[in-house]
């Protein structure tokens, strides 16, 4: 049987638990809501609980054998076919994320195709077969003082994984994102818990995952979509002894429950969580001096993109030196920056909380804010804020994350108080250096330092864009995630929903078919620590 997924498909409100649409009796209903005019928008969604957690808890875990054992190229046909469903749904996708976020078609286009992408890309990784992990030591009988046991290692799936889905990216961190993609493609089972904030673009994106678990005749739980509230549904899930590992990405105060909710289990589950970062740029004398209007503009552009809502947006500068033509030309591009929609209303209260905050602090000046527009129902209003290196030093409140458009430029003498600042900072994402040549000495000083406070350091660049490959890394330190060995992003993602076993003295016919001596899988090993393509 299967589900044809087309650009007339429609969201019908429903969670999709397995093969079967699921609206409990008499369950309390969410609705999306026109960030732009306030207009609610159909259909009404039911809310889960423990009951519908525990039936995809089910489902998955009774999925599990059977899907990890599925080929490589089964479940790199299944990504495929998911990426080609999302691509079907057309302009009926479009408008419904345009609709439930604000978000301008042209980025939904993007971000449509950076989803697809991560898609197909994990279906490359699963054919190239690096991703197992193959590592062989032969037998050595006739080793002195003992003899030398055969040893051979691969990677197997955690088990089924639990999906928090993302309120900012609706598409590339939600139903079918790079926690989905990566999870299937590992052998993982996923059950994800929707963001009420797009209800309909989920029940659409999970409407094309579960075609695809259809055509491709895969067990049944392989996917499930529930929506429900994060204390009760959420929690419920993750407290679920079937879910082997949780993917989430969204507020500090969020991942931080369900990693406690995950630690307090009798049998304790891994929780790889994005969770909070203010994505410190180093702005050095010499490029101040070189381009100070340009980086301003710039810094504006990055800091105003998707109205400030990205994990990675740059929510404070230090400038090292003569900062003045770089304020001016910021101050400029922030009064010049219209008005535009949060993604919801609640989100949009948070912002103004915690610009406000951020202004109320002694020491701290406003330097200028954008344009407002009370037609707009979540309205978000650019904010630009300057300090000082000794009140930053003494006020920790100044290094947190505020959703938004909103960021803090903090005034250096010189580079002994840049190494003072940042040895005060959290944890990070990304970490942004802009240097002139003149700078490459300081900066050569600064590299070290950031490498142990972000996931990703940038040169001569802005932070936000992610790009997805093989040597991404969209992770960092704590609280920028509560795994730091990890990334969300790129191909090495997978490798959290793994774990490595290792066969001793397995006899050859019972060894998986990778581990075998002249084995037809050809992938990638270690053989007594060489590499070997696999080619044979």
């Amino acid at each position: 049987m299967t589900e044809p997924i087309t650009p007339e498909t429609a969201p019908a409100g429903a969670m999709l638990i397995g093969f079967a649409d699921v609206r409990p009796p008499g369950a309390d209903e969410v609705f999306a809501v026109d960030p732009a005019s306030g207009e609610r928008l159909e259909p009404g969604y039911p809310q889960g609980g423990a009951a519908e957690a525990a039936r995809a808890a089910e489902l998955a875990h009774a999925a599990f054998d059977g899907y990890r054992r599925t080929p490589a190229e089964t479940r790199a046909r299944f990504l495929e076919s998911i990426a080609d469903n999302i691509d079907a749904l057309g302009d009926t996708l479009v408008r419904r994320v345009t609709a439930e976020t604000g978000i301008p078609e042209q980025r939904v286009l993007g971000e449509r195709a950076r989803t697809t992408r991560q898609l197909r890309l994990f279906a490359a990784v699963l054919r190239d077969g690096a991703w197992l992990g193959v590592r062989v030591d032969p037998a050595d009988p006739g080793r002195s003082p003992l003899p030398k046991p055969d040893l051979r290692q691969r990677k197997i799936p955690l088990g089924p994984v639990a999906v928090f889905a993302a309120s900012n990216f609706p598409l590339a961190f939600s139903v079918a994102g790079g926690d989905t993609a990566s999870a299937l493609a590992a052998g993982a089972p996923v059950v994800v818990k929707a963001h009420n904030a797009h209800p309909g673009t989920s029940e659409l994106v999970g409407r094309a995952v579960r075609a695809a678990v259809r055509e491709h005749r895969l067990p049944e739980g392989t996917f499930s979509l529930l929506f429900g509230p994060g204390p009760g549904l959420g929690t419920a899930l993750v407290q679920d002894p079937r879910i082997a590992a949780v993917g989430f990405t969204g507020s500090r105060s969020g991942g931080l429950a369900l990693a406690a909710a995950a630690a307090a289990r009798p049998v304790p589950i891994p929780v790889y969580a994005e969770m909070s970062s203010v994505n410190p740029v180093v702005l050095l004398p010499g490029a101040l001096a070189e381009k100070g209007a340009e980086l301003g503009a710039g810094y504006v552009a990055s800091l105003t993109t998707g109205v400030g809502q990205l994990c990675t947006s740059p929510g404070l500068v230090f400038t090292v030196g003569d900062a003045e033509e770089f304020l001016t030309a910021a101050k400029d591009a922030v009064t010049a920056a219209p008005a535009a929609p949060m993604l919801t209303d609640g989100i949009r209260r948070a912002y103004d909380e915690g610009a406000e905050r951020l202004a109320g602090r002694p020491g701290v000046t406003e330097l200028a804010t954008g344009g407002r527009d009370e037609a707009i129902a979540t309205c978000g209003q650019a904010r630009l804020y300057v300090t000082d290196g000794a009140t930053f030093r003494s006020d920790e409140t100044l290094q947190s994350e505020v959703f938004g458009a909103t960021s803090l430029v903090v005034r250096l003498r010189d580079l002994t108080e840049l190494h003072d600042v940042l040895g005060v900072l959290e944890g990070q994402l990304t970490a942004t250096v802009h240097a002139a040549e003149s700078d490459h000495p300081a900066a050569a000083e600064l590299l070290p330092r950031l490498e142990l406070l972000a996931g990703r350091v940038v040169f001569g660049g802005w932070p936000t864009g992610v790009e997805v490959g093989h040597a991404v890394v969209h992770g960092g330190p704590f609280p920028a995630t509560s795994a730091p060995a990890t990334t969300s992003v790129g191909t090495l993602a997978i490798e959290r929903f793994l774990r490595p076993v290792s066969y001793q003295d397995v006899p050859e016919a019972l060894l998986p078919v990778e581990l075998r001596d002249g084995d037809s899988a050809g992938v990638p090993r270690l053989v007594d620590g060489v590499a070997e393509t696999g080619a044979r």
